[in-house]
């Protein structure tokens, strides 16, 4: 994540002209005299080891109320060589000191503007040329560290003082962007020391106070919520951080909903603006056809991939799993009217959405059918049908698997259970649908008005059923069965007759273990696919022995016992598999996974050995070839 461009536009806020180094004056006739910029004079000047503000006391106050030169600035040090850079230590900790120094006792905007932009562009610039792999010689280099702490803490306290204070929003939106630049001046964020600095000076209370204020959230709450982010990532694991114990004992709940606000805003945005691919051919013919085009026509993956907000789904993670208050925020029903989206003048990380290569819809318009939820759990769920449907490399896996952890972190939770099951609490959710061979793309996707805890199992049947290749999401499908275990764990501890289609779900775990039993060659000398089995047989266990106490009817636990018999054959082919790798004379890594899912195999297996001789007893006694389901259904 970078928050300034190699040009260094991210610094300024309204984009301007480049000035050039020199400008020219006519002198005698036929010779052209150059004429530096004031500042680059200046420049020049630190640049060399000298101090210029030398004899002249006021040196510092003319100097930053001279626009700064980005370009000139960034490209000097790029130049440079290591050493030459070393060298520069006195020259670079005095412009560091005198930047502080302005923002501490100064009160003219275009000083402190300046003096942010400075700050800025010689951080950047230094850590782009990556002295070492740590960040403390950008610290000598840059602070100096025997006055580094006492800098950090006047510059914080600077920072805190101009975000909380009535001054101008660019002013604001550039100390976001310093806070930005000193976050992401590395890869790893933990090896980047500076932030020490900003665990021992907090900068919590101004984010929540960004947040809690309506105005400032529209315009700084992203940027607010980046920072926050990063923040509570530091060195989480390593030691203990400040922002990450703060957040979980936050009970400020206007804070709470204005950073839900925040989220809900971007994640509404991404939903709105996309837009599923357009219809493909149906039937094999058209799907020939379709193939063949693209042989001729290679198809730009790019365009259809859907980019996202890595930073707003971590906070979002943060948020549920550190503090159980934000669980309300989930829960908080809205209107229907658009939220404001929460925008900087210039943002300091480019959050642009390429959309799909279908049409896009207009600034301010709506597509068809594609209504917004009226909380963020159903906003999120919206979201989460968009990646979960775009899995195309790494990241979007990551992205993916980020979204299931929110999902788990949600239905652990007793409150956010209790309000997916409400039958009071009904809301319509759109879902995107895959566009798959044996059924036509839904157009948009909309469900009824139901518990959310409906649309939920439709996403992670969705999934399921949507996913089934070669290159098999192993992690992923075990967190999307963990998600529909836990819900139907809560349905049977609280005895909750969902009035769901379950033979969906059941329909799509059958298809789930007929993969595997298909797929067996391919799939096992890399992946312990038993262990997914066995998360999904663990599942029909729970519905056959619990079944009674929260299916919504009598019917449905027949139509769960028909669909057992029906697919016998899908229960003995794994069985088979299980028991071939879990033999002594197999010596198969997946020995004890193989095992276990014999085991739990037991229960279905039982009642089709139970019932299909009965069943065929009956067809012939009655002469009959083709038993229906009502049929069966009175055997059961």
């Amino acid at each position: 994540m970078s928050a300034i461009n190699e040009e260094g536009e991210g610094l300024s806020s309204p984009r301007r002209p480049t000035h050039s180094p020199t400008l020219l004056r006519k002198g005698i006739p036929g010779e052209r005299k150059p004429l530096k910029e004031k500042l680059i004079t200046y420049y020049e000047q630190l640049f060399k080891g000298e101090d210029p503000s030398q004899g002249n006391p006021r040196f510092w106050e003319e100097f930053f109320l001279l626009k700064v030169n980005i370009q000139y600035f960034q490209t000097t040090m790029s130049e440079m060589k290591t050493w030459e850079l070393i060298s520069l230590k006195k020259s670079l900790s005095l412009l560091f000191v005198q930047c502080c120094t302005t923002l501490q006792l100064d009160d003219n905007v275009i000083r402190n503007i300046n003096a942010l932009q400075t700050l800025c562009v010689l951080l950047r610039s230094t850590f782009d040329k990556k002295l070492s792999d740590s960040s403390f010689d950008v610290i000598d280099v840059v602070i100096g560290f025997d006055s580094a702490e006492c800098q950090m803490r006047n510059l914080v306290e600077a920072l805190n003082k101009f975000l909380v204070h009535d001054y101008p929003a660019s002013l604001k939106n550039l100390c976001l962007r310093l806070l930005l630049v000193m976050l992401t001046a590395m890869d790893n964020i933990s090896q980047n020391m500076l932030l020490e600095y900003v665990m021992m000076n907090s900068v919590f209370e101004t984010i929540m106070h960004l947040l809690s204020v309506p105005d400032l959230r529209d315009q700084h709450g992203y940027d607010a919520v980046v920072v926050l982010t990063l923040l509570v990532n530091y060195r989480k694991y390593e030691a203990a951080n400040p922002y990450v114990i703060k957040l979980s004992v936050l009970d400020d709940e206007i804070a709470l909903h204005g950073l839900g606000s925040v989220v809900s805003s971007v994640l509404t945005e991404y939903n709105k603006k996309y837009v599923p691919p357009t219809e493909e051919p149906v039937g094999i013919f058209g799907h020939i056809s379709s193939f063949v085009s693209n042989m001729l026509v290679p198809v730009d993956t790019s365009q259809t991939r859907v980019k996202i907000d890595m930073a707003v789904l971590l906070v979002l993670y943060e948020a549920i799993h550190l503090n159980r208050n934000f669980i309300t925020v989930l829960t908080h029903t809205k209107s229907l009217s658009n939220p404001v989206t929460p925008t900087t003048p210039n943002p300091a990380i480019d959050r642009s959405l390429p959309l799909p290569s279908s049409p896009t819809t207009p600034a301010g318009k709506q597509p068809t059918g594609l209504p917004q939820p009226t909380n963020l759990l159903g906003t999120f769920f919206t979201f989460s049908s968009i990646i979960l449907q775009n899995i195309k490399d790494d990241s979007s896996v990551t992205h993916a698997r980020l979204c299931l952890v929110i999902i788990t972190c949600i239905v652990e939770d007793q409150f956010a259970n209790s309000f997916l099951h409400d039958p009071n609490m009904t809301f319509p959710v759109t879902l995107h649908r895959a566009s798959l061979l044996h059924r036509k793309p839904t157009k948009d996707g909309l469900s009824h008005v139901r518990p959310l805890a409906c649309s939920l199992l439709d996403l992670m049947v969705e999934f399921m059923i949507s996913h089934m290749a070669k290159n098999f999401k192993l992690d992923l499908y075990r967190k999307c069965l963990g998600v529909v275990h836990r819900m139907l764990c809560y349905q049977k501890r609280c005895k909750i007759r969902l009035n769901y289609n379950w033979k969906e779900l059941w329909v799509g775990l059958l298809n789930l273990l007929k993969f595997f039993a298909a797929s067996e060659e391919h799939l096992l000398p890399k992946l312990n696919i038993f262990a997914v089995a066995i998360e999904v047989v663990k599942i029909f266990n729970l519905f056959i022995t619990y079944g009674d106490t929260f299916l919504p009817n009598p019917s449905t636990y027949d139509e769960l016992y028909y669909e057992l018999i029906r697919m016998q054959k899908i229960f003995e082919d794994v069985h088979s598999m299980a028991k071939r790798y879990s033999s002594p004379d197999a010596h198969s890594e997946f020995h004890s996974s193989a095992s276990q899912l014999a085991a739990n195999l037991v229960n279905v297996r039982s009642i089709s050995a139970h019932f299909h001789p009965r069943i065929n007893a009956w067809s012939a006694s009655h002469h009959v070839t083709s038993i229906t389901p009502e049929q069966v259904y009175t055997h059961v």
